[in-house]
């Protein structure tokens, strides 16, 4: 931020020195944020691809920049999932069925 702000300054232009380590700090922090967004995009999808019944391996296309996650979307959008519906609950007899009533004298 100091460096920012000197860069700012209207009476002072950065050295040249100055420019050198500013580029070499961005360059170092750049391939961390860029491997940190793919992260945060490829560990979902390899789960949602799995429970959908997918390839999990499928989420490699996330490495493609942007066409990659807009094929992966419309591969899960429209392809025909391999997973059985989930029973809904209200439908079925509760299991194991209860116990006869039987009355006490």
């Amino acid at each position: 931020m100091h460096l920012l702000a000197i860069m700012l300054q209207d009476n002072n232009q950065p050295s040249p020195e100055m420019i050198s380590h500013m580029v070499m700090a961005m360059m170092a922090i750049i391939p961390i944020l860029i491997i940190v967004s793919i992260a945060i995009v490829m560990i979902p999808s390899w789960f949602i691809l799995k429970k959908a019944g997918f390839s999990p391996w499928l989420c490699m296309l996330c490495l493609i920049p942007s066409l990659g996650t807009l094929v992966l979307l419309y591969v899960l959008a429209f392809a025909e999932w391999k997973v059985v519906p989930a029973p809904q609950a209200g439908l079925q007899p509760p299991y194991p069925p209860p116990p006869p009533y039987t009355p006490q004298a």
